[in-house]
């Protein structure tokens, strides 16, 4: 499933993809100023994406944002659940386009993209996180009807905290 917007198009991510999609991933990361954290390599990518285990459903799918043939902005979500309403839901856990293409509709377009997806799955919710310092995307998904959360709080477990807690 592709749709075309005037001069752009949106398209599930293919495993040929994977090195634009980890160019993307980094440029994200270096945006967020958080680009020693970005570890991920391109077999990390693919292993999640685009799993070869018979049976084992890719942990995640990407949607990519063309200007001509050039990739310049990207979506990478996975399904959850909500058990209130017992339904899937999306989480979006990364939304970019390039600096230079901001503005040109690319954003919208993705999300657009994946609230197509959520429909279709009858998903009850697409859910996603921003830095709080990050005005011009809050704005941005404000100005697309998304809600802020201010009463959750996000936790995470990684590192030595995550393996005492697994072992």
């Amino acid at each position: 499933m592709s749709a075309q917007h005037a001069e752009h198009e949106i398209r599930p991510a293919r495993e040929c993809d994977i090195s634009t999609i980890l160019r993307l991933v980094r440029a994200l990361a270096e945006y967020e100023r958080l680009l020693p954290a970005c570890v991920a390599t391109e077999q990390d990518f693919r292993e999640a994406l685009f799993p070869t285990a018979p049976r084992e459903p890719p942990a995640a799918a990407a949607l990519l944002a063309f200007s001509g043939e050039t990739a310049v902005g990207f979506a990478l979500y996975f399904t959850n659940f909500s058990t209130f309403l017992g339904r899937p839901g999306i989480f979006l856990e990364d939304l970019f386009v390039e600096p230079e293409y901001r503005r040109q509709g690319f954003g919208s377009a993705l999300l657009k993209h994946l609230a197509k997806i959520a429909v279709k799955r009858r998903c009850g919710r697409v859910e996603w996180s921003v830095l709080t310092w990050n005005r011009p995307s809050i704005d941005f998904y404000e100005r697309l009807g998304a809600v802020v959360m201010e009463e959750w709080r996000t936790f995470r477990l990684t590192g030595e905290a995550l393996e005492r807690l697994g072992a």
